[in-house]
């Protein structure tokens, strides 16, 4: 073994004073510093992750280790988030003023004041602290090269946030400039939930140039295992596990009980809408007048600020959040975490449970609070994952066009370029090695003119190519243009719900609005609407002679994830693991296998019954509601062809329900696979989908700008222009790189049409179809869903209660012979 690498004696002096050990993964990572390798850490929150990518950095700037590197940028630390980047410069200035080191710390970010960025570039300081779109931006300047000429460390905090996402793309595009600019850079990463570690280590390292196809990897190194976290699930004292809802009100007195019984608690849900609603009901109980605070992406930053300053003081007794504050904001002082709802995946748990004790040697302790009967399934199955130390994580895809578009106008701003010189640096960026020429050729020629069909307009004519083959930009002012509206984030907007005589109703989020066609039928506003039309930021509706199909739910949701997914069928499946569950929960799933049966994993279930004079089946696929909606979507087209005269369906992350007045004895044509081919294309170019899936491709690649010198367009002045160059492009030239773009996410990230595909190929082997003369116990989670308004979730909890408890009186009822028949089974089970 090799001896541990030599730390300054300034820098051990202050481990020593505060009676700390370095680390063995710190010393790791030491190494790998030493030997320019690059290098994915991965270790438990609390494990000074942050500190192991800074030690190599601090150690070159200490007096004590010889020659101390002078002026210009040494080490870029690049966060997805602009307060982890404040945060880790508050952490990282303590040992720097501490230990008394010659370091410079800047953050630069969209909020950072011009004439900063401006002295930034002319004199930047050791240690620079940005996000992907403020590093994209900092290599379009054409004094790019001689900034980063001097760089020698990388560091890539949270990298499971954004790697396998089109901010990961910009990233791994801006990470292949630098490469070219400062070779020697050393590229770091931290991590502490990564199910694949070696998709991360790939993604992380530049890939050769050699033809070989082999695919280079970072190193690894594993943190020191801290101690076990403590997950509980809060179960009813008196009641019942609810069999539907999502906003776990019944469990408000408890957490409040919990909230005064520790000193500081953090209360995570999956919806800026819950948090609210939460917030407001641990309010409503507040006797003790504890502070408490809430903290969303819908706030203002001046009000996220307040309250994180707050509780870094420790001057908060609970703060109730969303996805806001997953990632790493030190607060040692939260003693638990609570999970409201079901966490959707293990990796995301362990995530926010890392939040509590936020130090390795202290057990991080959390609580999680089921919504329902199958959110209670999915937290054991979460708290199992976290027990056996199982991660998941989102699948890589290949980079997208649009991100690529707007990396060759950054390039272009920087300073002329050959198109082969180009080319090969793209590809080693890991997600764009697939690309070839004839590929990156369309996108140029986007770049240059907007392609074939836009060509004729010169306010697309963006970079030009000389006699010598050359590329630059065709005007000066170009430069400006992009960097005023490059960036991956593209706002969702809200649609006005209208009539036709101007009548407003409210307004809906322009991802449900998508999914509308002329037509469609959908609830809001307690009347069933029909669509006319959805024309700008306007669903042009009337009154519908009918009953809705569609249901509205409002707020994003976080996706299951196939691991989470899995580990629940499992546990249907496991009736010898039933005596761990309570009694209610044990019933239902008891019940339901005696009136119907329990899928098995890899099953696809589906039963068919009456009710209330029409005829629903449940398909059990637990794909996600994302993937449930769009199958929703596509059965109810495929059973009007069939004339099986559709009325509507509603989906969970678990099942989709769909009725009709005529019943489906047979399901397996409506889960054809061809589905895929006509229903979905169908559908996506009659309804907004692939415009809205266009907008956002269009804003990306810069084709359409959302701001000018002194103004910025609006959303509804945006989707004009969009809506306006797709209707041209559909018609005069369909194979244009942006609609290809827009197809790609319509598949993958609106539709979830993968997990699709993976069902209806199951459905060809797998599917088991049980007929019943009445709705079974597994329905009824899904079924009191049924005609709900999406816009309160957690509002209608008591509406749902009673509809709830009538549809399991129908579902949970047997004979007495068929009691008998029960306990006999259970016998057997117990015995």
């Amino acid at each position: 073994m090799s001896a541990p690498p030599f730390i300054p004696a300034e820098i051990q002096s202050w481990f020593d004073a505060r009676g700390w050990r370095v680390r063995r993964h710190q010393l790791e990572m030491l190494a790998k510093a030493r030997e320019r390798r690059d290098a994915l850490l991965v270790a438990d929150t609390g494990a000074g992750k942050t500190l192991a990518g800074f030690l190599p950095t601090l150690c070159d700037f200490a007096p004590s280790s010889g020659v101390t590197p002078g002026e210009g940028l040494h080490t870029l630390y690049v966060s997805p988030l602009k307060a982890l980047a404040q945060d880790v410069k508050r952490n990282l200035l303590t040992p720097i003023e501490e230990i008394g080191l010659p370091i410079r710390v800047e953050t630069r970010s969209g909020d950072t004041p011009s004439d900063r960025k401006k002295r930034q570039r002319e004199r930047p300081p050791h240690v620079l602290l940005t996000t992907p779109e403020s590093l994209s931006l900092l290599l379009s300047y054409p004094e790019s090269a001689d900034l980063f000429a001097g760089l020698k460390r990388i560091v890539i905090d949270e990298i499971h946030a954004f790697a396998s996402q089109k901010r990961g793309d910009l990233l791994a595009l801006s990470l292949a400039r630098l490469n070219r600019i400062a070779p020697d850079a050393q590229r770091v990463a931290l991590s502490a939930t990564l199910a694949n570690p070696l998709d991360f280590q790939e993604w992380l390292c530049p890939q050769p140039a050699d033809g070989t196809g082999e695919i280079a990897a970072a190193d690894l190194v594993l943190g020191e295992k801290g101690a076990e976290p403590e997950v509980e699930i809060l179960l009813p004292v008196e009641e019942r596990v609810p069999w539907g809802g999502h906003a776990g009100r019944w469990a408000v007195d408890q957490l409040y009980q919990a909230i005064r019984e520790n000193r500081t608690t953090l209360v995570f849900t999956n919806t800026r809408f819950l948090a609210e609603f939460i917030f407001q009901c641990l309010w409503d109980v507040n006797e003790d007048k504890l502070p408490i605070g809430v903290h969303h992406g819908s706030l203002s930053t001046e009000a996220r600020r307040r309250v994180e300053e707050a509780m870094a003081r420790g001057e908060l007794r609970a703060l109730v959040c969303t996805a806001s504050l997953d990632l790493g904001i030190d607060w040692g002082d939260i003693d638990l975490v609570v999970q409201m709802g079901a966490p959707k995946g293990s990796s995301r748990l362990l995530q926010r449970i890392g939040r509590a004790g936020h130090r390795l040697d202290t057990p991080s302790r959390a609580l999680l609070v089921p919504g329902n009967r199958f959110e209670f399934l999915e937290a054991m199955a979460a708290k199992d994952a976290v027990d056996e130390g199982q991660r998941d994580g989102e699948d890589f895809r290949p980079g997208g066009l649009d991100v690529l578009a707007q990396h060759v106008m950054a390039c272009a701003c920087a300073g002329p370029f050959h198109e082969a010189d180009l080319l090969a640096e793209i590809r080693s960026a890991l997600p764009y090695a697939w690309l070839d020429e004839a590929t990156f050729s369309r996108v140029l020629s986007f770049v240059e003119n907007g392609g074939y069909a836009l060509r004729a307009y010169d306010k697309f004519k963006r970079i030009v190519r000389d006699k010598s083959g050359v590329w630059r930009l065709a005007h000066p002012n170009q430069a400006q243009r992009h960097r005023m509206n490059a960036g991956i984030i593209v706002d969702s907007e809200m649609l006005t719900v209208r009539f036709r005589n101007g009548r407003k109703l409210g307004k809906v989020e322009e991802r449900f609005a998508a999914q509308l066609s002329a037509g469609d039928t959908f609830f809001f506003a307690g009347m069933s609407l029909e669509v006319e039309g959805v024309k700008d930021m306007d669903v042009v509706v009337r009154a519908a002679k009918k009953s809705a199909t569609i249901p509205s739910y409002g707020g994003l949701r976080l996706p299951l994830t196939t691991h989470l997914a899995t580990r629940v069928q499992a546990m249907l499946d496991d009736r010898a693991g039933w005596g761990r569950f309570p009694d209610d929960v044990r019933e239902w799933l008891e019940v339901q296998d005696y009136r119907s049966r329990l899928p098995k994993p890899g099953e696809l279930l589906v039963e068919s019954f009456p009710h209330h004079g029409k005829h629903y089946t449940a398909y059990y696929t637990f794909e996600g509601w994302n993937a449930n909606q769009s199958l929703g979507m596509l059965i109810t087209r495929r059973m009007e062809s069939l004339g099986l005269m559709p009325g509507g369906f509603v989906a969970n992350d678990y099942c989709l329900a769909v009725w009709g007045l005529k019943p489906v004895h047979d399901p397996a044509p409506l889960l054809s696979p061809d589905i895929l081919t006509h229903e979905f294309t169908e559908w996506v170019t009659e309804s907004h989908l692939l415009r809205r899936a266009f907008r956002e491709v269009a804003v990306i690649s810069g084709l359409v700008e959302r701001q000018h010198p002194g103004k910025r367009k609006t959303g509804k002045q945006v989707t004009f222009s969009t809506d306006l160059i797709y209707d041209v492009l559909k018609k005069f030239e369909p194979d244009h790189v942006l609609l290809e773009a827009a197809w790609a996410d319509a598949r993958a990230r609106m539709t979830d049409v993968g997990r699709l595909a993976d069902l209806l190929e199951r459905s060809r082997h797998e599917l088991v179809h049980v007929e019943l003369e009445r709705v079974s116990p597994l329905a009824v989670p899904v079924m009191t869903m049924i005609g709900r308004e999406a816009v309160p979730q957690g509002a209608v909890d008591e509406e749902l209660l009673l509809e709830a408890e009538s549809l399991a009186g129908a579902a949970m009822r047997i004979d007495p012979l068929e009691a008998g028949l029960l306990e006999d089974d259970q016998d057997m089970l117990d015995g």
